[in-house]
């Protein structure tokens, strides 16, 4: 997949401030980006998502993460690497992962304001009432189909 890019404002917040304080202290530096690094992780698995031997590590001067890893199909790997952006402090993603039974990948779209999940499946798809396609290929990151917000980046899965 290579790089992908997210709004850096949005998303979920899980560093609490810490990962963006600015110091010289390389030892802090390390430290908040390791903290920072292990609460993506912790986001990960809480959405009940893994992949053998996940490595993430993220870079908050450049608000830069990278994950690694083998993720049994594709849908998980997107669905990590969504994980991983849509997170406060995150603008961009390097996606290192591989996936066990490669399948076509999804395409992604950033919200705007104003966008319901019908608008976008009318767009991608030609359908509004296709809504639950994306809803389910957003699962588990997203809890209802209405709770979508300005910035967060969604997959939209091939048409079936």
């Amino acid at each position: 997949m290579g790089l992908l890019s997210f709004i850096k404002e949005a998303g979920e917040k899980l560093f609490g401030g810490n990962a963006h304080a600015a110091t010289n202290d390389a030892a802090k530096v390390s430290e908040a980006n390791a903290t920072a690094s292990k609460a993506i992780v912790d986001y990960i698995h809480a959405m009940k998502l893994d992949a053998q031997d996940l490595a993430v590590q993220f870079d908050a001067a450049s608000g830069e993460v990278t994950v690694a890893g083998q993720a049994a199909d594709q849908a998980t790997r997107e669905k990590i690497v969504l994980c991983c952006g849509n997170v406060s402090g995150v603008s961009k993603v390097t996606d290192q992962m591989t996936v066990a039974v490669p399948t076509d990948e999804s395409k992604y779209y950033t919200v705007v304001k104003g966008d319901t999940l019908s608008k976008i499946a009318k767009e991608f798809y030609g359908n509004a009432n296709a809504y639950n396609a994306i809803f389910e290929a957003n699962r588990p990151m997203l809890s209802h189909p209405d709770k979508i917000y300005p910035g967060q980046t969604l997959r939209i899965p091939p048409k079936a």
